[in-house]
């Protein structure tokens, strides 16, 4: 049996996971939450799916260690390379939840007969994942997608809402293969810190879809099913990071709006 108060484990190789972390204490701000940032491996993007399965299950032992009631795989290349083998993996000792799959149902709700976009990394858009589960839905949604590798690296530096992100979104978005869509999915979780300059770019003809904010939604209604709110007061956070780097600690801020404390734990020691 599950404890309503124990931790919501979140975890991605850096700062994109963050944009889910916050959506997730912004909507259920009683909740306990632990954040892992695998910084010593990041990006996922470009790493082997052996490699992001091995991190992956290293990680969810920690936050198995720390008795987390759920644990949310909140980057796109570790949910589309490692959800399945963690799943697995965990068993009933905690929930998982992917990025993928509430984006996926909220695509079915409202796209039927439509042509949408979808950026992110090389692990993510190669894998197919998107596509399978799109086609699968069997709502006549043409789906384009486009691998975007330069943008999570690019965002991890802090080079977002300036003119070189600009320019780097802009030649992205150009690309034929995004032509005609009329919504983009954000396939990665680092891109909702350039939404605005990727609504800027499509003005008012391409709806943006936040994968934060629906998988927070998604994450707070099945607590919700499985009566496992926690009704205890204010939550704690912790956050963790495989490898220290000052450009995340002073990127939580952005998230969190304060001075967050980090703390070490190396992976492979």
């Amino acid at each position: 049996m599950l404890d309503s108060s124990a931790p919501i484990g979140i975890f991605d190789s850096g700062i994109g996971g963050m944009t889910v972390a916050s959506a997730v204490t912004g909507l259920l701000p009683q909740e306990n939450t632990i954040y892992f940032g695998d910084t010593a491996h990041l990006p996922y993007g470009d790493k082997s799916t052996a490699a992001i399965q091995a991190y992956s299950i290293k990680i969810c032992n920690m936050l198995l260690q720390q008795n987390c009631k759920l644990i949310l795989i909140a980057c796109n290349s570790a949910s589309a390379a490692a959800y399945e083998l963690v799943r697995e993996y965990v068993g009933s000792k905690a929930k998982v939840l992917n990025v993928i799959d509430p984006v996926v149902d909220y695509v079915k709700e409202h796209y039927e007969g439509k042509t949408i976009g979808l950026i992110g990394t090389k692990q993510t858009v190669l894998s197919n994942v998107y596509k399978k589960k799109v086609d699968a839905l069997d709502r006549n949604i043409h789906l384009k997608s486009l691998a975007t590798p330069l943008l999570a690296p690019m965002i991890e530096e802090g080079f977002f809402d300036n003119n070189i992100s600009e320019s780097v979104i802009a030649n992205y978005l150009s690309d034929p293969a995004l032509s005609g869509i009329e919504a983009l999915i954000l396939g990665c979780t680092h891109y909702p810190l350039i939404k605005s300059q990727i609504r800027k770019f499509y003005g008012e003809t391409v709806e943006t879809l936040d994968t934060s904010e629906i998988v927070a939604r998604s994450l707070k209604a099945w607590l919700e099913q499985h009566y496992l709110i926690n009704e205890k007061g204010e939550g704690k956070r912790q956050f963790y990071v495989s490898d220290y780097t000052l450009s995340f600690e002073q990127s939580t801020k952005i998230f969190f709006g304060r001075q967050i404390q980090l703390e070490h734990y190396p992976l492979w020691e």
